[in-house]
């Protein structure tokens, strides 16, 4: 059957018309129709009218394919390849290596018939038809997260509990990029420098890797292996300063004494310095060589038509000594580089003309906060082009790259026509010397920095990253180019050599994964040791102790249910399903019904992911909270509670009660050690220590515990929390509790007359999920709709208050609501749109400034900072006013209103909008800074320098 719908002249498709996909407001009726239909419209080229097709479905047969894990969506792609979006934990990419149509799988099908009760069985097995090729990390959902430097990398990392069920994982996330080694082999000595080149400038892989000792240069072929060979034409009795491939297909060498031209036929021409001066530094390219004589003296060369090099007649004295210098990459469809950058050792960078025309003269200067120690110009940023002779290349913009001896680097723009510097952006990289090496990523010119740590440069996806790499520190670098490794990178550390590569270019990100058996819930950190209390909890599941009863159970049920003959068949059934075993983080794990909980306590250390202790507790008993204390009674040991429920059934609500399992750290915090738990009559849902005790909430009541032989001791509560108390913070007598629906409660505790007195509550419910204190009056939460807040005190608010037990106080004087009398102030209100989970006061980076860390369940990570000047605010106030009219969300949603979904957004600017100017069109970009008295250069180094104080 075929309907036609016309379509109007507005919804004719701007693509080819094969490729358009519309969305029809009218539907055949179907009321007659009694089994199900597939529906497909499409457009015929060269037709204006839809056609719809409509199949019957009279049966479906079904075969197993192969297992992958619970997908939110699937794609088969034209290439043989499957997609699978994951519904939670990493994403997957499988070649279809078989259809499957010629195995021997059972067919299922919905004509068979099947007795009331009766189902279909198969037999799940490893990958048969696809191909695992590739993963993608997702961290959703992120249940709980902590920031801590606990590998004492001077970078904290990220500790992340995410995924749900046997998927589950602790990652632990480093800011940098991920290097894969590819090869380390060791040296003869420690050398000092590394260089790749080419035998012609066709070639698409290098040919040579030089390597230069104190005394000597050792040359390397690339081929299958890495050998070294003496007949390359460099001079291996002296160190090597630089060596490049010259022309279509020379080679130079220049060492101290002089330079080598070493032609393609093995000709070898040297030039020799004049009397006892010696070449401090030099800098070549494919066409041209400049070297600096001791006392400063410039001499340069550049290459005729023919292939010779030539001395330019005259030299030029610098006014100081030479310490580095840089020439850019020749242009495509040009004769030489314009510009030479020379850093002189009077704190200054001087770019001097290479055109015929003024030949070594100065024409700008850069002075610098510190000594030069490296130089690099690179052409980044840039789109590919074709010229008019069809030759392919980018058209950027030239960066003068300065790395100083303070660890600073510098990036500022060069411009290409007056070799002027402008925009200079700084950024503090480590302890030591910054040196700049030119390497290729993803086809571009990008800068690798080294100092205590190795950095790179690079432009993707139309913005800037500078982003450390995660790996040992480095001496120096080169590019690299092979067969097995297109655009990796060459360096030494000590006396080895090492080729890398660098993969995931643009994530902030690398992370390391540990498997966990359950959901993880929650984890807290050992002071002494380090180590990780995690506990682990899922709905719907069995323990291993369970697990185990009911595999025996079901073996024995069918050995029994089988007949006389047929019992040795079963016998050898069953023994076969009691050692079948199959990884629960592929298949998936039995489901034990509604109301069924099983939990492990896991001490983990973060650093090598083992697992030092395991504590599984008994079936139905789910912990929800954790937290480790010193009891001021016991000394220097270190405890753990668990706050455990017991036949929790989340629908209808109903839980038997609790219990509360206390455990000591024993051997430097590696195991636990039963010592008792308390019976609770609610769920035990926040666990918090407080002044050599512990504060435990216990459904509503909230309650000061201390530590008893036998169990915990109750020293005082109070019971005027109002639905279920979800989180508790503390600091000096003040404790602040989450309500899981009416926000914050202010509680102060007394000592003497060992008290709990409500003092202050928010005027606005709140489903507090989480929630972290920023200061003594100060707290910040979220809630399970997507909101931040932070809360305040006002200045005036008393928490020297009286409980009123006989009800003789005034009326006015009881509180405002039926709640308490003094109320908190909304400091600020933010929409983020996803469920945060965990919120964290730190510092992301080494002497950046406090930030406030959030994480959400779709696996987002994000972080609130605050403004130090009112120039700041009303500068990106103004920012977010223009992006909101002159870049509008994609889908037409108006922003305002998505930021103020619950509440009105209040003191909070959208960063993430403010930063879509960059990726703005260069007229807007215009538009917009000319509003703000400002250029273009100007805001972005606003935007950049705000991300860098305090993040990366």
């Amino acid at each position: 059957m075929e309907l036609e719908y016309e379509l109007n002249d507005k919804r004719k498709p701007s693509m080819s018309p094969e490729n358009a996909i519309y969305e029809i407001s009218h539907f055949y009726p179907m009321e007659d129709w009694q089994v199900f239909c597939f529906c497909f419209f499409f457009l015929k080229p060269g037709s204006e009218h839809f056609q719809l097709l409509l199949w019957a479905v009279t049966e479906i047969r079904l075969k197993y394919f192969d297992t992958v894990p619970v997908a939110a969506a699937m794609c088969v792609l034209k290439t043989g390849f499957l997609f699978v979006a994951s519904e939670f934990g990493n994403h997957y990419l499988y070649q279809i290596a078989h259809l499957g149509d010629d195995d021997e799988e059972p067919e299922f099908s919905s004509a068979m018939p099947l007795e009331e009760g009766d189902t279909f069985f198969f037999q799940p097995r490893p990958l048969k038809n696809l191909v695992l090729v590739d993963e993608l990390d997702s961290l959703s959902p992120i249940l709980f997260c902590q920031i801590a430097d606990l590998a004492n990398e001077d970078t904290p990392q990220l500790y992340v509990a995410c995924g749900r069920g046997p998927r589950s994982s602790l990652r632990v996330l480093r800011h940098g990029l991920e290097v894969s080694e590819m090869a380390v082999s060791e040296l003869p000595g420690n050398p000092n420098a590394v260089w790749t080149v080419r035998r012609h400038i066709e070639d698409e892989f290098d040919a040579y890797i030089i390597v230069s000792f104190v005394n000597a240069t050792l040359v390397l072929s690339i081929g299958e292996t890495v050998e070294e060979v003496t007949d390359s034409g460099f001079l291996g009795t002296t160190p090597t300063l630089s060596c490049s491939l010259l022309g279509d297909d020379a080679l130079v060498q220049v060492y101290p004494d002089g330079i080598r031209h070493i032609r393609a036929d093995k000709r070898v021409n040297e030039w020799k310095t004049p009397g006892k001066k010696t070449i401090v530094k030099c800098a070549v390219n494919q066409r041209q060589v400049v070297i600096a004589l001791t006392g400063g003296e410039l001499v340069y060369f550049e290459m005729d038509p023919s292939g010779q090099l030539n001395e330019y007649t005259e030299r030029k004295e610098m006014s100081a000594d030479v310490v580095c210098m840089s020439l850019a990459n020749v242009p495509p469809g040009e004769q030489r580089s314009r510009f030479l950058a020379v850093g002189l050792v009077d704190n200054t960078v001087r770019i001097i003309s290479l055109d015929p025309s003024d030949c070594l003269q100065p024409l700008s200067m850069q002075a610098l906060p510190a000594q030069p120690e490296s130089l690099c110009i690179v052409e980044m940023g840039g789109t590919e082009k074709q010229d008019e002779l069809g030759e392919r290349g980018s058209i950027g913009f030239l960066y003068l790259n300065i790395g100083l001896q303070n660890g600073v680097l510098l990036r500022t723009v060069l411009d290409p026509v007056t070799g002027d510097l402008s925009d200079t952006r700084t950024r503090y990289l480590g302890s030591r010397p910054v040196k700049l090496f030119r390497v290729r990523m993803q086809g571009q010119e990008a800068v690798l920095a080294m100092s205590s740590r190795s950095w790179l440069s690079y432009s993707y996806q139309s913005r800037f990253h500078l982003t450390p790499l995660s790996y040992e520190t480095l001496e120096f670098a080169s590019g690299f180019a092979s067969e097995q490794c297109p655009e990796g990178i060459v360096a030494i550390s000590t006396n080895t050599l090492r080729i890398l590569a660098l993969e995931k270019l643009g994530a902030v990100f690398n992370q390391v994964a540990f498997p966990l058996q359950y959901t993880p819930r929650k984890f807290v950190i050992h002071p002494e040791s380090n180590n990780l209390i995690i506990i682990e909890t899922d709905h719907n599941a069995y323990t291993e102790a369970t697990k185990a009863q009911r595999k025996q159970q079901m073996a024995e049920e069918m050995v029994e249910a089988a007949g006389e003959d047929e019992r040795e068949l079963a016998a050898e059934m069953a023994a076969a399903f009691l050692n079948e075993n199959l990884p629960e983080s592929i298949f998936g794990a039995p489901k034990a019904g509604n109301g069924q909980w099983a939990s492990v306590i896991r001490v983990m250390n973060p650093i090598q992911g083992n697992t030092l202790d395991l504590v599984q507790l008994e079936q139905n008993e789910a912990a929800f909270s954790v937290a480790v204390c010193r009891f001021s009674n016991t000394g220097d040991d270190w405890y753990v509670l668990v706050g455990v429920a017991k036949d929790l059934i989340l629908n209808p609500r109903s839980v038997a009660g609790g219990f509360v399992y206390t455990y000591k750290l024993v051997n430097n915090g590696e195991k636990l050690e039963f010592l008792h738990k308390t019976p609770v009559e609610e769920v035990p849902a926040a666990i918090a220590p407080f002044q050599g005790r512990v504060l435990i909430g216990v459904g509503k009541l909230l309650r000061v515990y201390d530590l008893g032989k036998k169990k915990l001791l109750r020293k005082c509560e109070n019971k005027h929390i109002a639905n279920y108390i979800s989180g508790i913070q503390t600091i000096g007598h003040r404790v602040i509790v989450s309500d899981v629906q009416e926000s914050f409660i202010w509680v102060r505790y007394k000592r003497n007359e060992n008290q709990l007195i409500i003092f202050a509550d928010d005027t606005y419910p709140r489903w507090v999920t989480t929630a972290s204190l920023l200061d003594y009056d100060t707290v910040a939460g979220a809630d399970k709709f997507g909101n931040i807040c932070v809360v305040r005190l006002p200045p005036n608010t008393n928490d020297e208050v009286d409980e009123d037990p006989t009800g003789n106080k005034a009326l006015w004087d009881r509180g405002l609501l039926n709640g308490a009398s003094q109320k908190a102030e909304v400091i600020m209100n933010y929409h983020v749109g996803e469920t945060v989970l965990s919120l964290q006061k730190t510092t992301l980076i080494p002497g950046g400034s406090e930030s406030l860390v959030y994480t959400t369940l779709s696996g987002g990570i994000g972080i609130l900072v605050p403004f130090t000047s009112h120039e700041d605010h009303d500068f990106f106030q103004h920012v977010e006013m223009h992006l909101r009219s002159e870049h509008p969300p994609l889908c037409g949603r108006d922003h305002l209103s998505f930021r103020s979904y619950y509440f009105p957004v209040k003191n909070v600017i959208d960063g993430d909008l403010c930063e879509q100017f960059n990726s703005m069109e260069p007229n807007k970009q215009k538009n917009v800074s000319e509003e703000l008295d400002r250029t273009p250069p100007e805001v972005s180094k606003k935007l950049e320098d705000i991300r860098t104080r305090y993040a990366f």
